[in-house]
């Protein structure tokens, strides 16, 4: 059974930095697509950032490039999200999908990009709040 738990959201200023990890369990580095989501109140979920696991591509939002670093470490997904501003704030999840066979037996290089819509990924964490202020 897959897990996401994160951490390490909080409260910073505009300009400040956060760093946030998702330790993931229960399944097969390389085979799954992680992402970042994020939540503010009234609008829709929607990506920050994917990354295919075990040295898969990597995927920004416009919003984020430059800003943002998705990484994985081991077991956990990072997301180093510096230069903050307040439209960054809400709530951010740690997702993942398993990819299709006929996805898993390309090599990592010629593999499609993770999907970018919250459909596409089938577990989730509960999420860790993040706060702007301005």
């Amino acid at each position: 059974q897959v897990q996401l738990v994160e951490s390490g959201g909080g409260s910073v200023q505009t300009g400040g930095s956060l760093s946030l990890s998702c330790i993931a369990s229960g399944f097969q580095f390389g085979d799954y697509c992680v992402g970042w989501f994020r939540q503010a109140p009234g609008k829709e979920r929607e990506v920050v950032a994917t990354l295919g696991t075990g040295g898969g591509r990597t995927y920004y939002a416009d919003s984020v490039q430059g800003r943002f670093t998705i990484s994985q470490a081991g077991a956990t997904i990072n997301l180093q999200m510096d230069f903050l501003k307040p439209e960054d704030a809400g709530m951010y999840f740690c997702a993942a999908a398993h990819l299709p066979l006929k996805t898993l037996l390309l090599s990592r290089e010629t593999r499609p990009p993770c999907g970018t819509g919250s459909g596409d990924y089938e577990s989730w964490g509960q999420g860790t709040q993040v706060t702007v202020s301005s």
